[in-house]
């Protein structure tokens, strides 16, 4: 399925390019100039979601961000793909390939988290620095989230993500610390407009406990071959899902103690709609000195 809506160009003025790997196209943007960065969504986000970010880190850095396939403008395969974690960051990574990138930045947010931490690991020596928010890389053995993933893989909640658009209608709401604008929200709701086109959304919460095998070789490899990279840990406290589970944040500073970490107290989960200004100053004292 191709996927076709109208993007709101005052809100998201950039333009479309197109990657294709394995009869699959993927949409991404590609702004700026410098250091080139790597942005990675999560679920049910796709690019829109570091459009502030974009704009704000575009005149010292190459603004790299791609929408999975089942999100944003990118195809929704029937057949033959699975929307797997592992397959999206296969697809991320043969896009970096194909642009010939070094020396690059990768952040990732949500399931971009996990995502962006494989494509790192694929070549540690092309990677010059990393940034995480509201995110995670480990398997879930927590009772909340295996709680969640558990919900979420039930036929009546796989019926409200497909159906209903759960997760756009309902957790994205509740996933920021300050009202999203109605044309915000409609740009969500454009990128799932409908039932057959949420397969990706609704894959992602069930990968929370089918993709442990994935997440254990993560959490085995990272720490070990990703420990000297400049890192910046950004989070947002308000996040009733990973800011108020301490924990997450503890495993982030046991595995990387070198790594920078800033709370916001008043951002959520969505932490690129709540505090864009405060990652783009982050990111800029963190690693445009050495750029």
């Amino acid at each position: 399925m191709k996927l076709s809506f109208r993007t709101a160009q005052d809100l998201y003025p950039f333009e479309s390019r197109w990657h294709e790997h394995e009869g699959i196209r993927m949409h991404y943007v590609d702004e700026g100039a410098g250091r080139p960065i790597v942005l990675l969504h999560g679920n049910p986000t796709w690019s829109f979601l570091y459009r502030d970010i974009i704009r704000g880190l575009r005149d010292g850095f190459r603004c790299i961000a791609p929408d999975y396939p089942g999100f944003g403008h990118s195809d929704r395969p029937e057949q033959g793909y699975g929307y797997t974690p592992r397959e999206h960051a296969e697809m991320v990574g043969s896009l970096v390939k194909s642009l010939e990138l070094h020396q690059f930045i990768v952040m990732g947010q949500d399931w971009g988290g996990p995502i962006g931490m494989s494509l790192a690991l694929s070549d540690p020596s092309r990677i010059d620095g990393l940034v995480f928010a509201n995110t995670w890389y480990w398997p879930a053995d927590s009772l909340f989230f295996k709680g969640f993933s558990l919900f979420m893989s039930t036929p009546l909640m796989q019926r409200a993500i497909v159906k209903n658009n759960f997760f756009v209608e309902t957790l994205m709401p509740g996933g920021v610390a300050h009202p999203m604008a109605p044309e915000v929200m409609e740009q969500y709701r454009a990128a799932q407009p409908a039932p057959e086109a949420r397969l990706g959304v609704a894959v992602f919460p069930r990968e929370i406990r089918k993709s442990r095998p994935w997440l254990a070789q993560l959490a085995a490899e990272a720490p070990k071959r990703l420990a000297s990279q400049p890192m910046l840990v950004i989070w947002g406290l308000k996040d009733r899902a990973f800011g108020s589970h301490k924990d997450v944040r503890d495993r982030w500073r046991r595995d990387f103690p070198n790594a920078d970490v800033i709370e916001i107290n008043d951002a959520s989960h969505y932490i690129q709609e709540d505090a864009p200004a405060e990652i783009v100053s982050a990111i800029r004292s963190r690693f445009a000195a050495s750029g």
